[in-house]
């Protein structure tokens, strides 16, 4: 079973209560829990949780080091097998939808990739802007910048790169997907939740994860000489604790913004979810978690034993 939904909604806790009550083992689907150092920013699962149930591709690799969905596809692979080779089944949990999507259905197919050239685009990206490239795009692929939010930077440079790369349009190269076939059966499960609801918990968790030691988590990143261009820095809040602690952001202004820059990711990542089918969608009770539960393991026990 593949657990999706936006940021905040409840993903993990429900996720370590699935694998305790059905004997799961948790496959993360976050292309920024990967990285060792940044458990707080990242919402990486806390202790309690790893104590109740075996968490796989958290903290696996350096945060200096780039990381790509092509590599968690490999390291999904050898932790799937794994957890197969002792009689469990694993339960893939996130909200990075392009590494859902290339689970479910594959990577493009001989899409080239140039680190060197994608350090060039990001370095324009830090320079000009996202709405810069975006215009840009817009001009070689239109089609691509229709679907790519002129502030969604990760996927202006991706887009970019493969264009650079091949001279070629992503859209095009994107037909793979129009009709696809799964790699392996499954069934995604897509929890929700009212808007208004979903920011109040934003808020909650981004004070939480402040006053957890969030900022010296990032002062870590920035004391060990790792540049904002980095891939780690595309996770949400670092670069606004960077700038604040470079004293061009106040403590108060941060959290606002953290906070509003996470509710605009969350309706992206909804708009996305939205294209993803088949999924069953399930709403989130805040107030009643237990419901929530109860929800998600009536379709779990439906499906165990059929799927991969």
């Amino acid at each position: 079973m593949l657990l999706t939904g936006p940021t905040a909604v409840g993903k993990t806790g429900l996720a370590t209560a699935l694998a305790e009550r059905f004997g799961l083992e948790i496959i993360s689907a976050d292309s920024m829990q990967v990285y060792r150092g940044m458990e707080i920013g990242t919402a990486q699962p806390a202790p309690a949780e790893l104590a109740r149930a075996r968490f796989h591709l958290c903290g696996v690799r350096d945060p200096a080091e780039p990381f790509s969905v092509k590599e968690w596809l490999g390291l999904c692979e050898a932790a799937h097998r794994d957890i197969e080779s002792r009689g469990k089944t694993p339960l893939y949990v996130g909200g990075t939808g392009l590494y859902l999507r290339a689970l479910r259905w594959g990577l493009f197919e001989d899409l080239p990739d140039s680190p060197d050239v994608r350090a060039d685009i990001e370095r324009e990206l830090a320079d000009r802007g996202p709405a810069a490239l975006h215009a840009r795009l817009a001009e070689i692929d239109p089609v691509a910048a229709a679907r790519i939010a002129p502030a969604d930077g990760v996927r202006i440079v991706r887009a970019l790169e493969v264009h650079a790369l091949t001279g070629r349009p992503i859209s095009e190269l994107q037909n793979q997907w129009e009709e696809p076939r799964p790699r392996f059966e499954h069934v995604m499960v897509t929890l929700v939740a009212p808007r208004e609801a979903l920011r109040g918990r934003i808020a909650r968790r981004t004070r939480q994860m402040l006053e957890a030691g969030w900022i010296d988590e990032t002062r870590r990143l920035l004391e060990r000489g790792i540049p904002k261009t980095r891939h780690c820095f595309k996770a949400l809040g670092y670069r606004e604790i960077a700038d604040h602690l470079e004293g061009r952001i106040g403590l108060d202004e941060l959290a606002r913004l953290i906070v509003t820059r996470t509710g605009q990711f969350s309706k992206r990542q909804m708009v996305w979810f939205r294209r993803e089918r088949p999924a069953l969608w399930v709403e989130a009770d805040f107030d009643r978690p237990e419901r929530t539960l109860r929800r998600v393991e009536n379709v779990l026990a439906n499906i165990l034993g059929r799927f991969v």
